[in-house]
């Protein structure tokens, strides 16, 4: 499929258009749709599939936001713009734009409550438990291990991972995502904005250097789209685009996690093919596939049964250790108690793993895994001294979930656990401007989403995606409208 830019003069006729012109109809391009419609603007949404949605219906909907929400102050959790930004500098990773996250930290308050006007509702209820997401309708929990070392030393820490109420969640299947989604989507709609759907976006229409619409394909025909003011890229991730990943991230290919087969990375080639610039290409957020409630009870050993990351931090950190410095090996080492407290944990099974190995013995477990003779027991030998007095002063676990091991003891086999997705794409100003390799705004084209290289670097927090997606969606719909 080609992404070559299409001269306005090889248009035959155009078949729709709009002032505003949006490509993808996931959690950006719904923010861009709001809000260019809000603008007066006539603004028109092509969506590839059949519906609405994309990998943020499906996600488990976490919004990262904090500062003050009323979410956390009703739940007894003081914030700052200034705490917000020294943890997001921190978790990031190297590379993250200091100044998108000084940006984004003033106005999430703000962000808050735009989504609550637009029919968002959250319960002020606190998730405590570790786990990927609430397991309730709880609409706060924390989703980026900012009370776990090192963050909890650098900021004061605070629960930002804000989550849409929903009733009869079943994850992997029904999430709050949707119930983020479906509110925007009807604000979009009764603001006046129209959507055209099994449309697949193929090329950027340009007259003079300015984007002035889309070339696509639905139903199998070829069509034309003019944009009167701007083209809003909203189109997902490169996560499943297989020649991409190779070329930009190969430690994920083969195992692409939390996004849709959408996600192919088209929105992004189409930009270049007019010489966008780029940015944290390389830069994934990986998953380990594993229930918190398990982790946090256990000690994570690598392939020379040493310990690595604090257990009990975001599990996204854990998956991100695991596969780009551990060799993507890991085994948990349990004892029978702490996996019967695990199962017996509000969690929702999807993610509870048996025990590969169980032994009598520490020194039969190092055996049966195949780990160094010597190493798994001076690992948990050393665990077990420090563990007596509560404290972990090698990685330092939160005293809660610090214990002795005991036996019998088990081993979740953990290696090839880890699935991810990238978080590199279109540089853009914030105000959703694509800009051209020469540092210069690309004309009439505008982006926000997972297309764009967005708040995360080479770090994550659960609700980063679906915060940075709709915040930086509503500013590029705003510019487009201009």
């Amino acid at each position: 499929m080609t992404v070559t830019p299409v001269p306005v003069s090889s248009v035959p006729a155009w078949d729709d258009e709009a002032d505003v012109v949006i490509a993808g109809y996931g959690i950006a391009g719904a923010a861009a749709a709001v809000e260019a419609a809000r603008t007066g603007a006539e603004v028109l949404v092509l969506e590839r599939t059949g519906s609405w949605g994309g990998a943020a219906a499906m996600a488990g909907g976490f919004i990262y936001l904090g500062g003050g929400t009323p979410i956390q102050k009703a739940c007894g959790f003081g914030d700052s713009v200034e705490n917000m930004a020294a943890f997001l500098n921190a978790a990031m990773g190297p590379g993250a734009d200091e100044k998108r996250i000084a940006d984004y930290c003033e106005h999430s308050v703000a962000h808050f409550d735009w989504l609550v006007e637009c029919g968002v509702v959250f319960k002020p209820e606190f998730f405590a438990e570790p786990g990927w997401e609430p397991m309730g309708d709880q609409g706060l929990m924390y989703s980026g291990g900012e009370n776990s070392y090192p963050f909890n030393t650098i900021a004061t820490p605070a629960p930002r991972g804000h989550v849409p109420q929903m009733q009869d969640k079943k994850q992997g299947e029904a999430s709050a995502g949707f119930m983020l989604m479906k509110p925007l989507v009807e604000t979009a709609t009764a603001a006046g904005a129209r959507a055209r759907y099994d449309v697949r976006v193929q090329a950027l229409v340009v007259d003079d250097g300015r984007v002035v619409g889309i070339r696509a394909r639905q139903y199998g025909a070829e069509v034309h789209i003019r944009a009167r003011r701007g083209v809003v890229l909203a189109m997902g991730s490169f996560a499943y685009n297989e020649a991409m990943v190779a070329q930009y991230a190969p430690r994920i290919a083969g195992r692409p996690a939390a996004s849709v087969e959408q996600h192919d990375g088209q929105a992004i080639r189409m930009a270049q093919a007019l010489g966008a610039d780029l940015a944290h290409m390389d830069a994934t957020e990986v998953a380990i596939f594993v229930d918190p409630q398990q982790l946090v009870r256990g000690i994570l050993v690598n392939e020379r049964g040493q310990r690595y990351v604090a257990e009990d931090t975001y599990p996204g950190r854990v998956g991100q250790l695991t596969l780009y410095h551990q060799n993507n090996t890991a085994y948990l080492i349990i004892d029978g108690d702490a996996q019967e407290e695990a199962m017996a944990a509000p969690s929702p099974g999807l993610m509870m793993r048996p025990a590969t190995w169980v032994a009598d013995s520490i020194a039969d477990l190092e055996s049966e895994i195949g780990l160094p003779p010597g190493s798994l027991q001076s690992t948990v030998a050393a665990f077990n001294d420090a563990a007596a007095r509560g404290e972990d002063p090698l990685l330092h676990k939160k005293a809660q979930w610090i214990k002795p091991i005991g036996t019998p003891v088990g081993a979740i086999d953990l290696r090839e656990s880890t699935g991810g997705f990238t978080l590199g794409g279109l540089m853009t100003t914030l105000d959703g401007e694509v800009l051209h390799v020469s540092g210069e705004p690309i004309p009439g084209l505008f982006a926000a989403g997972r297309c764009t290289a967005g708040l995360a670097a080479w770090g994550y927090a659960s609700g980063v995606s679906l915060g940075d997606g709709s915040f930086y969606g509503r500013r590029a719909g705003r510019s487009a409208a201009r």
